[in-house]
């Protein structure tokens, strides 16, 4: 089992008087997380849509404010899970209220408005945290703790169509949870992209792959679709430390190298290595080293520049995306009108 080594809030310790904006469906989650915490106290709930607002306020035993305004005024942060196309307006508006902020990926629409929150956050001297889930999983944990120079990542995240979330491409909604974690893991600029993609079932695109490559010399190759017929999130890595493969859905990892595992008869010195993790609450993480960094001063893990770095990968993808169709179109294999409709 793997645990991300994140601050443990302890009982006595000051509390983050919390509150939420957005009871949507993954806001109910960071709702319930606020509500269980020692490290925060859930002051109070807003949206717009006052039936679900008063539905999850009744739910975690707290209250629902009339207007955000209202709600911010009570609290010290703001978790921010309205949708994407919110996400800069209601946290720059609580970074000028002095307010920390955890706002849900992607952390703005653009990269002007990311610089802009980054600018508020400093000024003010307030955390801003974005919600990118996995670096507080036991999946980045058990990879980064095997494979710290790669040379090639394979990254697949699919799952079947739902209609929460087409309000911004599966690039921003799937694509950017992979596209955050393999910046993490390779740490060096990006070079190139190349992308294809379609829009099937709602607006934006909801397949994609993008060809990463990195100034380093590393590869990454993204896949996501929100139309398949099942869920699969896998990621295999190459490097010189040797070959991992990580099942996210199974929670397992197999490793081929030369420092960890059974050895392997006949193959030269090489080692198996199968591991496996239990259960792990990355949003319990999350939300308990955002109180700690408000609270105490601890690092953020995943603050402003890592949140525009991956929106600006995504913008990237799009771009590369766009591209693809011009040069399709030019080829006669699309039509005109199906690249001026993007």
């Amino acid at each position: 089992m793997f645990r991300k080594n994140t601050p443990v809030a302890h009982k006595g310790d000051n509390v983050l008087r919390t509150g939420l904006i957005g009871c949507g469906h993954f806001g109910r989650f960071h709702a319930l997380k606020s509500a269980a915490l020692t490290s925060e106290a859930l002051i109070g709930v807003f949206d717009p849509d006052r039936e679900k607002a008063v539905a999850v306020a009744s739910e975690v035993g707290t209250r629902a404010f009339d207007s955000a305004d209202d709600l911010m005024a009570e609290v010290e942060a703001v978790i921010i899970a309205a949708p994407a196309e919110l996400h800069f307006s209601l946290a720059a508006g609580a970074l000028r209220a002095g307010k920390h902020v955890l706002v849900e990926k992607p952390v703005a629409a653009t990269l002007a408005e990311a610089d802009e929150l980054i600018t508020l956050a400093r000024t003010a001297d307030r955390i801003l945290q974005v919600g990118h889930l996995l670096r507080y999983s036991a999946e980045y944990e058990a990879i980064t703790q095997r494979i710290t120079r790669p040379l090639y990542i394979e990254a697949t995240r699919i799952a079947p169509f739902k209609p929460r979330g087409t309000d911004v491409s599966v690039i921003l909604d799937l694509m950017i949870h992979d596209l955050d974690l393999i910046l993490a893991i390779v740490e060096s600029p990006i070079e190139q992209v190349d992308a294809v993609g379609a829009a099937v079932s709602s607006e934006h695109e909801d397949i994609a792959n993008a060809r990463v490559r990195f100034t380093n010399g590393c590869v990454a190759t993204i896949t996501a679709s929100r139309i398949s017929l099942k869920t699969e999130r896998k990621m295999r890595l190459f490097s010189e430390e040797g070959y991992l493969s990580a099942d996210f859905g199974k929670r397992e990892l197999t490793m081929i190298g030369r420092e960890r595992g059974m050895a392997l008869p006949g193959s030269g010195g090489f080692r198996r290595e199968s591991a496996s993790w239990k259960e792990h609450d990355s949003l319990a993480a999350e939300h308990v080293a955002f109180a700690a960094s408000c609270l105490h001063g601890a690092p953020v893990l995943v603050d402003g520049l890592a949140g525009r770095r991956a929106l600006e990968a995504a913008l990237a993808v799009g771009a590369g995306i766009s591209e693809s169709h011009r040069r399709m179109m030019l080829s006669g294999l699309i039509s005109r009108e199906a690249v001026e409709e993007r």
